[in-house]
């Protein structure tokens, strides 16, 4: 099971005096990096929110917000009631005019206005955590969503990698013959004597070197232990990247000692469904 690292989720909550959102956004990242954007009054608890969405994300460049909206009387802002007669007092001692527009000048001067600094509710913050768990919940479904159909393209490309290896397992007895007439025929070409016995073993040492046997059971090896991983509990992208590294080397290999036309079309085409497997891990979990 794999999960993607690109995701949503999202949570309303509609308290007594105020709604809050809380969403969730997050993409591909080698590292957990958290951009958190909240209201003040809620700061006092960011590392804790950090703390649960690196224990639930692990990896990915994520956004946490929390927007507020009031829905009712609630404000934390108040007249300072004494300090606006004696502004109006001295006010009338100045210019005249009628009440409202003394007092409309006399709130706009210094400590006119209260700011009351907010608490967080204990109830409130509760529901709160609730709505970052339930946000986060829906993040990793829709992460889960998504690595179902990275893991069906991965499941495929694997398969079409097996069976064009099966035809290079297949091709590579022609090769092997292809490769002793076309140095025979080279020989023979400079009709001079040769030691057939000296010329087999030479053969023999020169068709070895280029032998692809190994690289053909530890790629096949590696094919299965991708799928094998693929299906474990745990979504690990950073593990299958190496197999995937591991892959090409086998790949690249039989490319360089294939020397063989037919059987490097065929590696062509193996490294076009790697590279494209590499790409697609890159937003894995």
């Amino acid at each position: 099971m794999i999960y993607s690292m690109t995701g949503y989720g999202k949570s309303v909550l509609q308290l007594p005096t105020k709604k809050v959102t809380i969403e969730l956004k997050s993409l591909n990242s080698k590292n957990l990096d958290l951009n958190a954007r909240m209201p003040s009054i809620y700061r006092e608890k960011e590392l804790a929110i950090r703390k649960v969405l690196a224990d639930k994300l692990t990896r990915g460049k994520v956004d946490f917000s929390i927007y507020v909206e009031a829905t009712a009387e609630d404000t934390s802002t108040q007249i300072n009631t004494p300090v606006v007669k004696q502004y109006i007092e001295q006010l009338r001692n100045v210019v005249d005019g009628d009440d409202v527009e003394l007092l409309k000048m006399a709130v706009r001067f210094p400590d006119a206005l209260n700011t009351v600094r907010e608490e967080i509710n204990h109830d409130e913050w509760q529901n709160i955590e609730t709505g970052i768990h339930t946000a986060v919940n829906d993040l990793n479904n829709y992460r889960l969503n998504e690595g179902i159909v990275l893991e069906k393209d991965f499941n495929d490309r694997i398969t079409s990698i097996e069976k064009i290896l099966e035809q290079v397992i297949a091709m590579d007895p022609e090769r092997v013959e292809g490769v002793r007439e076309r140095l025979l025929k080279g020989v023979e070409e400079l009709r001079e004597k040769y030691d057939e016995n000296r010329f087999e073993q030479e053969l023999v040492y020169y068709i070895e070197k280029f032998d692809i046997t190994e690289e053909k059971v530890r790629l096949k090896n590696h094919l299965n232990y991708f799928t094998e991983t693929i299906n474990s509990e745990d979504s690990n992208g950073k593990k299958l990247g190496f197999i995937s590294q591991e892959m090409g080397r086998e790949i690249n290999t039989i490319g360089s000692k294939s020397n063989y036309a037919p059987m490097q079309q065929l590696v062509v085409q193996m490294k076009d469904e790697l590279e494209k497997i590499k790409e697609q891990l890159l937003n894995v979990l």
